[in-house]
């Protein structure tokens, strides 16, 4: 199966879908006005710490780099990641 996007959203949305609900657990769809504002990534927080995989061109996530991020200072590249982030996921839609 070609991994393309719509197949990697299906793969997930169907892994959710067999965890049944979970406390605290949220998945969204992008806001369809955000396509424009925002590169693929995708970002897993953890209170100070945040998982980062910017998808480079070409490539699928699993083959992007992986950068964990601990948040050391105010304003640094862990706040800069993770209110990009949240501005995205406040306009995305629940599934």
């Amino acid at each position: 199966m070609a991994l393309t996007v719509s197949t990697r959203i299906r793969m997930t949305l169907d892994e959710v879908a067999r965890i049944g609900p979970l406390a605290n657990l949220e998945v969204r769809f992008s806001a369809a006005e955000d396509a424009v504002n925002h590169v693929s990534l995708s970002t897993f927080r953890f209170d100070n710490d945040a998982l980062v995989t910017p998808h480079l061109a070409r490539l699928v996530g699993h083959d992007s780099p992986l950068l964990h991020l601990r948040r050391a200072d105010a304003g640094g590249m862990f706040d800069r990641f993770t209110e990009s982030s949240e501005e995205l996921w406040s306009r995305g839609r629940p599934v």
